[in-house]
């Protein structure tokens, strides 16, 4: 880096770590207070609940970098066009492109802290938070229905080598990944049930297997009257019920696939989103939602570039035209709004079925070409 762009980043450095904090404590007492309804329920102490928005702090940094990073960069720049300094640099013979380019190369670790938190560190401890939460109050994950959650299992060879079609349904959630009070409806190539296997609980043997407790099983075999052909819509049956302390189940679940009750899909990492998606599809399920969480999350570290390039600009306006408060909070409107329209524009398209990708890329590239025609029109005055 040459000695100026070395002045940039530390200016900007310095400050971005003082406003991450700052607003990091902010969320920090919103969350706890938030959370304080929850405190007396159970074993939910306030050191849990302390516990608990502590574990969340990562996301919140993740949300915050490009918010924060634009702030820190609009309050340098505002500080050195009070005291043209920035004046000062541009007699010197430093561009408009070239302070741009300058500026970008010190976003490039902030863009690498963001996916560090959005994909390594947030995702694990937002299940560590949860989990922490619902140990404390004695309860499980499950679903608004009051049967448990549901979910269509991947097509799989039986002993007889038909294809089968697996319904389960899953009463609880363990903060440990342990599921109880499973039922798993298994349907034929012809869509015909043929198995009911009942389970008090079961835990995940990788790979590919789920260790069933206390099992029911009940086969339908379909049986013709004697002397008489099968008939198709007066079908005749015969139970077989067996019950065995364990079975040992193949499934394509994984904890990682039901883990999607824990954490929402715009705080779960790509991989886990990727591969939830891809579970949809293969049982021809709607993926919209977690496809724009998907590219959502691979497009958001890259906001840090565009706040950077809205910030520009403000070197370019003199201390006559704001005060530096003024321009600090301009960037702060800036900034929640362009989470809003993130926001607003994954509702949308979900609603829509927009394409993913374009739902995700809207939002920056609108704040783009706004950063891009602002430093356009400085520039000329």
């Amino acid at each position: 880096m040459r000695i100026y762009e070395k002045y940039f980043a530390r200016q900007v450095y310095v400050t971005f770590v003082f406003i991450l904090f700052a607003f990091s404590g902010l969320f920090f007492f919103f969350d706890l207070i938030n959370e304080l309804n929850s405190v007396g329920h159970g074993n939910y102490k306030f050191m849990y609940a302390v516990l608990r928005v502590s574990l969340q702090a990562p996301s919140r940094l993740y949300e915050i970098i490009p918010v924060a990073a634009l702030i820190s960069a609009i309050y340098v720049f505002a500080q050195m066009a009070a005291n043209s300094e920035y004046t000062i640099f541009r007699v010197s013979g430093l561009a408009t492109g070239q302070a741009l380019r300058s500026l970008l190369k010190i976003g490039i670790p902030l863009v690498l802290l963001t996916y560090l938190m959005g994909e390594v560190v947030g995702p694990y401890t937002d299940q560590l938070s949860e989990r922490v939460r619902l140990e404390a109050l004695g309860s499980a994950v499950s679903t608004d229905f009051k049967s448990g959650v549901w979910v269509k299992d991947t097509l799989t060879a039986r002993a007889d080598g038909e294809q089968a079609t697996r319904f389960v349904n899953v009463g609880e959630l363990q903060p440990d990944a342990t599921i109880t009070n499973v039922r798993i409806y298994e349907f034929d190539s012809q869509f015909r049930l043929s198995n009911v296997r009942v389970a008090k609980s079961g835990k995940y043997q990788p790979p590919g297997h789920w260790l069933l407790k206390d099992v029911t099983d009940t086969e339908l075999i379909s049986v013709a009257p004697p002397n008489q052909p099968a008939d198709t819509l007066n079908p005749v049956y015969r139970a077989q019920q067996t019950s065995v302390p364990e079975y040992s189940l193949r499934s394509e679940l994984t904890p990682q696939i039901l883990s999607v009750l824990l954490v929402s899909p715009d705080r779960m990492s790509m991989f886990n989103l990727f591969r939830y998606i891809q579970h949809l599809s293969e049982n021809h399920q709607d993926t919209q939602r977690y496809e724009i969480a998907f590219w959502r999350k691979l497009i958001y570290p890259f906001a840090v570039f565009v706040m950077l390039v809205l910030s520009l600009p403000f070197a370019y306006l003199h201390t006559r035209a704001g005060v530096v408060g003024v321009k600090v909070f301009g960037g702060i409107m800036l900034g929640m709004s362009f989470q809003l329209v993130n926001t607003l524009f994954s509702h949308i398209g979900t609603l829509n079925t927009w394409p993913a990708p374009l739902t995700a890329a809207t939002p920056g590239l609108i704040y783009l070409a706004l950063g891009l025609i602002g430093l356009k029109w400085v520039d000329r005055h």
